[in-house]
């Protein structure tokens, strides 16, 4: 093969940087952690931080479309932005798909065009259609059992190689621990790869004592955005398999974008500002001008 052509070849598929695939992750004797990304340039910026791993957010997600996370953003919209996170990192993508956006025939659509679009795993809730997000109100009522397990083997039997990971909302919905683990057992039943247990308590009590009675049948995942303090080594020592930090590249950017906007117009100058944002060429190198313009030198023509 010709050495440039090979070199350029190199370049563009070099935002492939993962080592393990998402089953790998969520089957890992040690703690994994996903970080949350909503978009083409968050996804690259975690893959730059070194994560392995994306959670595309549903509330991130819809966030940044300027959608409430109660079902207001569409299946389609989440697909179009899941592929263009998969483009631009080109990391393992395991993605938030709500309670899959109607029945069994709903899920398992969605999680073919997530596969098509690029993304290694879809996670679904135990919540009818519309849902509305976990951490706004009490009204939080949960699918049947039997229903939701249908969901699930119509996604596994429709795409068995992506990962399905069942959501559990018991606790979230005040329906407590003996509810989430018999539901955990028909999920795991159903097909599921992983559960993941949800609590919005401030503290880890609940999701520790789940782990602790769930006993290993298949491998929990955690999102500790409301128990925050909680520190790592307690997920390590209830062999936890997976952390996901769910949402604070969204939270990040607003709270940054909130005191730049502030500024410039108390300022009415970008001077003071500039030092504190990120250069063009940080941008330019994220996104990888330079491929496009060894690119351009060896397919379009020279001019005198």
């Amino acid at each position: 093969m010709d050495k440039q052509v090979s070199s350029v070849r190199e370049e563009i598929v070099s935002l492939d940087t993962s080592n393990k695939s998402l089953f790998d992750l969520i089957r890992s004797q040690n703690l994994e952690f996903i970080m949350e990304a909503h978009d083409g340039l968050s996804a690259a910026i975690a893959a730059q931080a070194g994560f392995n791993a994306l959670w595309a957010s549903g509330l991130s997600i819809s966030s940044s479309l300027g959608y409430r996370d109660a079902n207001e953003a569409s299946w389609t919209q989440m697909v179009d932005v899941v592929e263009r996170m998969a483009d631009a990192s080109g990391l393992p993508i395991l993605v938030d798909g709500d309670s899959g956006f109607g029945n069994f025939n709903n899920a398992r659509l969605l999680a073919t065009k997530l596969q098509q679009r690029g993304a290694s795993g879809v996670c679904l809730e135990d919540k009818g259609f519309p849902k509305m997000n976990s951490f706004i109100g009490n009204r939080h009522p949960l699918a049947d059992i039997g229903e939701f397990s249908g969901r699930l083997r119509a996604v596994k039997d429709t795409v068995p190689e992506m990962v399905l990971v069942a959501r559990i909302e018991a606790l979230i919905a005040g329906y407590g621990l003996e509810e989430a683990l018999v539901r955990a057992h028909a999920y795991a039943d159903a097909g599921a790869d992983a559960i993941l247990i949800h609590s919005r308590k401030s503290d880890a009590a609940e999701i520790l004592e789940f782990t602790k009675q769930w006993g290993g049948k298949l491998p929990v995942v955690i999102v500790p955005t409301k128990y925050y303090k909680t520190p790592v080594s307690a997920y390590r020592e209830a062999r936890i398999s997976t952390v996901i930090w769910a949402n604070h590249n969204m939270r990040a950017a607003i709270a940054g974008m909130r005191a730049t906007c502030g500024r410039i117009l108390a300022e009415e100058s970008i001077a003071n500002v500039e030092p504190e944002v990120a250069t063009l060429e940080d941008v330019f190198g994220l996104l990888r001008y330079d491929e496009l313009s060894a690119a351009e030198d060896r397919y379009l023509p020279k001019h005198a």
